[in-house]
């Protein structure tokens, strides 16, 4: 049984749910359950989409300073990077995922919200990675994912400062990429996540891992990716689905088995 973080599915629809009162600060406990939940949501054939959310009130403030204060030079290098394997395995999940952003998303938080595709904020916000004001770096993806999202010069900018952006800046930029009012912010999450429920679901995962692996590569390389997975899905019952339904009834009408 889980203490912080649980995973509820309803409708096709997976919510990884932090649930550490009050700031949903991070702890080794916390992360180790996230890792768990969100490879429970990538395996579950009943799960076709995925918010992260972190309650009405607040995302995530960041890790937990009390707990992190104690450690050492030797602790952190023998910790192998546990907290970044945690986040990945959210950043890994090959379905749409969507960051239900409260309240703050800072340090660890927007780290776990960079782990997501899409993210979808309130408009009172604050979101950064605020680490040097403790005489740290982000270490959890921070200055890794940010910069591939919103540019290298940004991303230093908001790391270098610490400070925290918020909700129309970050729009601006990049950051977050929809910002409604503070209460819609669960039910604006799972509207963008139910367009999937019923979609080619191998499809969006090749397409997901296409995108997300070719910004790890050159282009030449991407597109050899790209190539392998697009050959890969006529091996799928859902492209003869697709293509049939296409012929038979013109686009939008398919009705996928996720197969």
């Amino acid at each position: 049984m889980t203490e912080f973080v649980t995973l509820e599915v309803t409708e096709g629809i997976g919510t990884i749910r932090l649930a550490r009162p009050p700031m949903n600060a991070i702890s080794n406990a916390l992360h180790m359950e996230l890792r768990s939940a969100a490879e429970e949501a990538d395996q579950r054939a009943d799960v076709r989409a995925v918010i992260v959310y972190g309650g009405e009130k607040v995302f995530a403030a960041g890790a937990d300073i009390k707990e992190m204060a104690t450690k050492t030079y030797a602790d952190m290098a023998a910790d192998g990077g546990q907290l970044t394997r945690s986040f990945s395995a959210v950043a890994r999940i090959s379905k749409p995922t969507v960051a239900a952003i409260t309240g703050y998303a800072l340090g660890g938080g927007m780290e776990l919200a960079l782990c997501c595709d899409r993210r979808i904020v309130g408009d009172n916000v604050k979101v950064g990675q605020p680490e040097l004001k403790l005489g740290i770096i982000p270490g959890a993806g921070g200055t890794q994912r940010l910069a591939r999202l919103i540019g290298p010069s940004r991303a230093k900018d908001i790391i270098f400062t610490g400070r925290f952006v918020g909700a129309e800046e970050a729009l601006r930029i990049g950051m977050v990429d929809e910002v409604v009012a503070p209460d819609d912010v669960y039910e604006a999450a799972k509207r963008w996540a139910g367009q999937f429920t019923g979609a080619a679901a191998g499809a969006l995962a090749a397409a997901k891992a296409a995108i997300d692996g070719g910004l790890d590569t050159d282009l030449e390389n991407g597109l050899r990716l790209e190539a392998h997975l697009f050959a890969a899905g006529f091996a799928t019952e859902d492209q003869t689905i697709g293509m049939e339904s296409f012929i038979a009834d013109g686009p939008g009408k398919a009705q996928f088995t996720g197969k």
